[in-house]
């Protein structure tokens, strides 16, 4: 019979590794199913690190697990931030490019959202930083 304890030190943070980096590829793709990932590996992470240190036991992919979690959730609390203030400029650029038809209607489109954005952010857009398009 295999108690917690024993269980935890098998898997010896492997779980919590693979919630850590599910979440950061979900947040690169789906930033919310991101965010809600990393949260479930951190906790996870955490748990794995209290057994294992418990069990005198490497903590190493726990740690990791921890680490990679947390940074998976700043980038998709970031990204969310980001789609949500900006949702309605980068809407209008997607509802534009269906109707683009030519690179000048895309074009267009992509001096649309230019405006839109530094409209909305209060600053000129920098030169050297390419917008979609």
């Amino acid at each position: 019979m295999t108690t917690p304890l024993t269980t935890a030190a098998e898997m010896g943070g492997r779980r919590a590794l693979a919630l850590g980096l599910m979440a950061l590829i979900f947040t690169l793709f789906v930033p919310t199913m991101g965010l809600a990932l990393s949260v479930f590996g951190v906790i996870v992470g955490i748990r794995d690190l209290r057994t294992l240190k418990k069990g005198g036991q490497p903590t190493g992919m726990a740690t990791g697990a921890v680490l990679i979690s947390s940074l998976a959730f700043i980038l998709g609390g970031v990204t969310t931030g980001v789609q949500i203030y900006l949702g309605t400029e980068l809407t209008a650029y997607t509802e534009c490019l269906k109707g683009a038809g030519t690179v000048t209607a895309q074009t267009e489109c992509s001096d649309a959202l230019k405006s839109a954005l530094e409209t909305k952010l209060g600053m000129p857009w920098p030169a050297n930083m390419p917008l979609p398009g």
